[in-house]
């Protein structure tokens, strides 16, 4: 398992709980399915870039950011 992944995963998951968004819902604002989002906050898939820019702006979160958490 990448740890990379492992640490952006747990990262993207702890600032969607600050927001108080469901799986669901970021789901639906960055156009992948639910299962989808699980799946990168596990580290289990290596996550497209254009999927992680959906991230970012879904969360209103700077790159730089993601990593400081």
């Amino acid at each position: 398992m990448n740890t990379d992944l492992v640490e952006l995963g747990k990262n993207i998951k702890a600032e969607r709980n600050r927001k108080f968004l469901s799986q669901e819902k970021l789901a639906e604002l960055v156009g992948v399915q639910t299962h989808h989002i699980s799946k990168i906050e596990r580290g289990l898939v290596d996550i497209k870039f254009s999927t992680l820019i959906a991230i970012l702006k879904a969360l209103d979160l700077d790159f730089e950011k993601l990593y400081e958490l």
